[in-house]
């Protein structure tokens, strides 16, 4: 997660078409595994054989080795590739010997979370979500296959810098590929925690604000967090199915021992996908309250309104019964005792409409 985000929800100022500002912020956005503006990537290159040491290797050169070092039994790869070029995805899926349609996917760009099986490999796609200023969902592609294990994402996220890799990666890789894929789908299912409370404080403390006083700034960051929310589900979803036949299909490529570690991150994503189902319905009750308060607030107007057109319109009539002759009278200094005995009895049953309706509550 990015250090210090601002809060979910937060209504910001963009550009429309034309230069008017928008006040719902910028859309959600996706970052596709691959490269979008033609730039080399980086291939990164971890290897344990046996119980020796992990060796790093980097860049084109490292790719030669992966010949040699799949040939031993002993061996735990890891390829890890940020944002790379076509032609760079191909040659690292020629040394991998990939079905070349798990390439082009890595290219393409998926629109949800997945699982495939591939001529003897496990492609998973998941998204790691950040929070700028809005949400990013980045792409993770995950390929794991006999004694290796491929991942292929953006710049924006550094797998090596996950809770379980900070002892190293030798305690992982000694586990096999499998383990270090369930290291890699934990830090990130880990990390929708903290980007899903901070939505859940972001709605209460929309839900007070409603509370308190509708207006029309509390509508707008209600509808960025209802659309933030969708974005997040939307990520988040997918991935339930996909851990679900992770741990009940019997999986060559996975020990058994594995298969409880891959068990919790589905309890996660169950309870995750629970806390989402509940935002999205507090979302859309937020908005039935904010109408109701819309409503409530017309009404109290209207009542008072009316409470002040009581009032106004009995001074009309015995304005209207006695003309302006009666007024011009009095005011001229001729008798005129009826005018003012009127008035004091007009003004007398005015107070006390004021006082009646104050009481009720009307104005």
């Amino acid at each position: 997660m990015a250090s210090n985000p601002p809060e979910p929800g937060s209504p910001s100022e963009v550009e429309r078409p034309g230069g008017a500002p928008s006040p719902f912020g910028p859309p959600p956005r996706r970052v596709h595994a691959a490269s979008t503006t033609g730039q080399p990537g980086t291939i990164r290159i971890a290897s344990l054989v046996g119980t020796g040491e992990v060796t790093d290797t980097a860049g084109p050169a490292a790719l030669a080795t992966l010949p040699g070092l799949l040939a031993q039994s002993d061996a735990c790869v890891w390829v890890d590739v940020i944002a790379p070029t076509s032609a760079q995805a191909q040659e690292v899926g020629d040394a991998l010997a990939l079905h070349p349609l798990i390439i082009e996917d890595v290219l393409e760009g998926n629109q949800r979370a997945k699982i495939e099986q591939t001529d003897g490999t496990v492609h998973v796609v998941l998204f790691h979500l950040t929070y700028a200023d809005r949400v990013v969902a980045s792409e993770l592609d995950i390929v794991l296959g006999e004694r290796f294990l491929l991942t292929v994402h953006d710049g924006g996220w550094d797998p090596r810098t996950s809770n379980h890799l900070h002892a190293g990666l030798g305690p992982i890789m000694k586990r096999g590929p499998d383990h270090l894929m369930w290291a890699m789908c934990d830090d990130i299912v880990d990390g929708y925690f903290p980007f899903a409370d901070r939505m859940g404080e972001a709605i209460d403390e929309v839900q007070d604000q409603v509370v308190r006083k509708a207006t029309p700034d509390t509508l707008e960051r209600l509808f960025v967090l209802k659309r933030e929310l969708i974005e997040v589900r939307r990520a988040v979803s997918p991935i339930r199915e996909v851990f679900n036949q992770l741990t009940n299909r019997d999986e060559d490529l996975i020990d058994d021992d594995e298969v409880i570690y891959f068990r919790d991150i589905y309890d996660h994503v169950i309870r995750l996908t629970d806390e989402l189902d509940n935002y999205r319905e507090l979302a859309s009750a937020t908005l039935d309250v904010y109408l109701t308060q819309v409503n409530n607030n017309l009404s109290i107007i209207m009542k008072r309104l009316t409470g002040v057109t009581v009032i106004l319109a009995g001074i009309g009539a015995v304005a209207g019964i006695f003309g302006m002759s009666e007024a011009g009278t009095a005011l001229g200094g001729a008798e005129a005792g009826g005018f003012w005995l009127v008035t004091a009895f007009v003004i007398a049953c005015a107070v006390i409409a004021a006082v009646i309706l104050r009481r009720i509550d009307w104005i």
